[in-house]
């Protein structure tokens, strides 16, 4: 009986002793666990790569904007400079000042970017930080979003020097009708350019050029549109005051000056004479029919210089082992010159752009002939 109860006693100890070791280790694993062990590990891997991109990254921009021997007189100097707070973080001491300006420079700045002055608990280095980094932004996003701002930004400015011109203007022409009361005719030299204008005007683009002799062509392409940027440009100063400082009328005025601008090389092209014969071709048709007012034909030979006429386009046509159809029919006639180069973009929709405004001048005696 003692015996029995010894044997007891001792399977008792060994069950405490094992329940307060804890559980065993288990033999398997669930398929739960195991997805979620491998989620953690994936985890911190990517959080150990993204810290090691940011921190290559922070030290090729620093090596970017800090030359390497004024880095040390860049930390000498910043040494002693006190945020707001009067406490200097872990980040103030790693990340170095990328440039160095004045407090209210940056407050100048930030302001005409409408960004807020200082952020909550931001210090003057974490401000001109914050600057900064607006600042690459700008660099890196300024293109073609933001010509149309510049142009409008410059019609903004040049409108009170125009006031002024204009008003000068005014004063110079009533004191010369008080000096030539006697009611003399103006030089011969502005008759004669009267005259040279009213020839232009009557000049036509004539198509027959492109077979028999297509260097005479180019002045009479050249003029015309000349012409016609001078006869818009001029539609914009003439407008009452209170439209051209709407924001509507400012928006107009700057698609003109953009417009202008983009124009610059097809004009120089046309002066060399070294314009590929089938963009001669669409752009001497599109003209033509511009100035008979056949603004639907106008349109086609527009359609066809910016987009083409191909219906397969060159990256489909060999797909498989035979060529398709549509392979024979890519030449030059059927080109979208509008997917050459960002030049040829540009001058062919500010081409579009001085069609609908010449619709809009001189609007065809038939609605038929009207594009729209």
């Amino acid at each position: 009986m003692d015996s029995l109860k010894a044997q007891i006693e001792s399977k008792r100890k060994l069950t405490n002793l094992t329940s307060n070791e804890g559980p065993a280790p288990k033999k398997y694993m669930r398929k739960g666990d195991i997805e979620k062990a491998k989620l953690e590990a994936e985890r911190e891997e990517k959080e150990r790569k993204r810290t090691i991109s940011q921190q290559a990254n922070f030290k090729e921009t620093e090596d970017r904007l800090i030359p390497s021997g004024s880095k040390e007189g860049i930390n000498t100097s910043l040494d002693g400079q006190a945020t707001p707070n009067g406490l200097e973080n872990e980040n103030d001491q790693v990340v170095p000042e990328l440039f160095n300006i004045s407090n209210e420079e940056a407050v100048r700045r930030l302001r005409s970017r409408g960004q807020p002055i200082r952020l909550f608990g931001e210090s003057d280095k974490e401000r001109r930080l914050r600057l900064r980094a607006l600042q690459l932004i700008e660099e890196r996003t300024e293109g073609g979003r933001n010509e149309l701002m510049r142009a409008l930004e410059g019609v903004e400015g040049n409108m009170d020097l125009e006031e002024l011109a204009k008003r000068a203007r005014d004063a110079n022409v009533k004191g010369d009708s008080n000096m030539n009361k006697d009611g003399k005719l103006g030089s011969g030299d502005e008759m004669d350019g009267d005259m040279k204008n009213a020839e232009d005007a009557e000049v036509t683009v004539d198509l027959e050029l492109i077979k028999t002799d297509p260097r005479k062509i180019y002045p009479q392409i050249y003029f015309a549109l000349k012409r016609v940027l001078k006869e818009w440009e001029q539609s914009m100063a003439e407008r009452p005051d209170h439209i051209r400082r709407s924001t509507q009328g400012k928006l107009v005025a700057a698609t003109q000056k953009q417009s202008a601008e983009y124009l610059k090389p097809l004009f120089k092209s046309l002066r060399k004479r070294d314009l590929a014969p089938d963009v001669l071709q669409a752009v001497a048709e599109i003209v033509h029919n511009m100035q008979t007012r056949e603004y639907i034909k106008a349109n086609d030979a527009y359609l066809r210089l910016s987009i083409g006429n191909a219906p397969w386009p060159i990256g489909v046509t060999m797909v498989g082992i035979h060529e398709r159809s549509g392979r024979e029919k890519i030449f030059s006639n059927n080109v979208a010159h509008v997917l050459n180069d960002e030049v040829s973009r540009k001058y062919i929709q500010s081409l579009k752009r001085i069609l609908t405004f010449a619709q809009t001048k001189r609007p065809p005696d038939d609605l038929a002939r009207k594009m729209g």
